[in-house]
Parts: structure tokens; C-alpha cells; sequence
């Protein structure tokens, strides 16, 4: 089915079964800066090209038989691509990380029926009401996406991977700390 070209469709609040209905699709390139929970994940500096920071995303919806000869169900496919830096758990620096979602979900009546088939079926369940908002679905995609250690490969400086007490020297380095247990050895005498 063509999607109808004099339909306009609120990202925001989707009326899914029409959407569905209408095999419609949406797709948008947003800024980094809708999407304040995952923006907040960032490592933005002074280095970083805000503007340039993007979420490529496209919806859409279908029809589709019901289990069991049921009534129709109704899907949405969901994709979504950005690159964002993350601070490298490494050297601290940002580390440019793709993120890619490629999700498809089913409708139910409400959340009492998303709720009441979660635990038998395989597929993603949301409600059709109240109204979902393509945007705030896609930033929890893209939240579960993130790396739960971000690193970068190769990390572009020479990382220390050692930390030392600067009361502890090394043979020939300034005055040497007291061992402990030879001193308690030493009063036990």
C-alpha cells in the first residue's frame, strides 16, 4: 500500500494503527542535541563538532496476520544509525562509537496486554496507547546500543597502565618507605 502523501505524521505522538494501516514511513536526520539522555553520554570538548553530530533514522509500519488466524497486528520497523564520541575507559579521550539499531516491534490494545503476552512470545511488545513517540523509542534503542566499556581500538596516545605511590621508590630513588611488618617484626623481638 502507498503511503498517502496529504498525511502528516507526529513523530512525537504516532498514531501506530493508522501508520500501520497505511504502510506509512517516516525517516529524518535529527541533531545529536534531541536526544538529551544519549547527548549526555557523550564526550563532547572543545574539539567536537557539534553540528555534526547526527542520528540518522527511518519507521515503518505495517500490517501483518495475527497468530492463529487472530485479527491483524500491527509492526513497526525501526533503523537508526549515529556515530557519537564516548570517553575511552583507556586514555580518557573521546572514542568515535557507531551506533546502530535495526529493531522491529508489534502493537497491542494497551500495556496490561503487552504485559500479559511478554512472557510468551519472542518479539518486542509496546502498547498502542498511550500514543508512542518514535523519538523517545528510538533514544532507548540507542541507550541499550551503547558499549557497556567504551575503548577506542588503539588508543591514539601512549596509555600508563601503572600506578605507583609516590611515597614508594624505586632502588636509588630518595628515601625508601618503611615495610610495616618488619618493623612489628622488629618490636615482636
Amino acid at each position: 500500500m502507498n503511503p498517502n502523501p496529504k498525511m502528516a505524521w507526529n513523530a512525537d505522538r504516532l498514531d501506530m494503527r493508522a501508520f500501520a494501516l497505511a504502510g506509512a514511513s517516516l525517516q529524518a536526520d535529527d541533531p545529536l542535541n534531541r536526544f538529551e539522555r544519549l547527548l549526555a553520554e557523550a564526550h563532547l570538548d572543545a574539539e567536537t563538532q557539534f553540528s555534526a553530530l547526527q542520528v540518522h533514522w527511518q519507521a515503518h509500519g505495517e500490517m501483518r496476520p495475527g497468530a492463529k488466524g487472530g485479527a491483524p497486528a500491527v509492526w513497526l520497523h525501526l533503523e537508526a544509525r549515529t556515530s557519537m564520541p564516548l570517553t575511552c575507559q583507556r586514555c580518557l579521550g573521546p572514542a568515535d562509537t557507531v551506533l546502530v539499531v535495526d529493531r522491529w516491534f508489534r502493537f497491542v490494545a494497551d500495556e496490561a496486554a503487552a504485559e500479559a503476552e511478554d512472557d510468551h512470545c519472542e518479539e518486542d511488545l509496546l502498547a498502542l496507547e498511550p500514543r508512542p513517540s518514535l523519538h523517545e523509542l528510538l533514544e532507548d534503542e540507542l541507550l541499550m546500543e551503547l558499549p557497556l566499556v567504551p575503548m577506542h581500538e588503539v588508543c591514539p596516545l601512549p596509555v600508563v597502565m601503572q600506578a605507583a605511590d609516590p611515597g614508594v621508590g624505586q632502588e636509588g630513588d630518595g628515601p625508601q618507605r618503611r615495610n610495616p611488618f618488619a618493623e612489628l617484626a622488629r618490636l615482636k623481638k
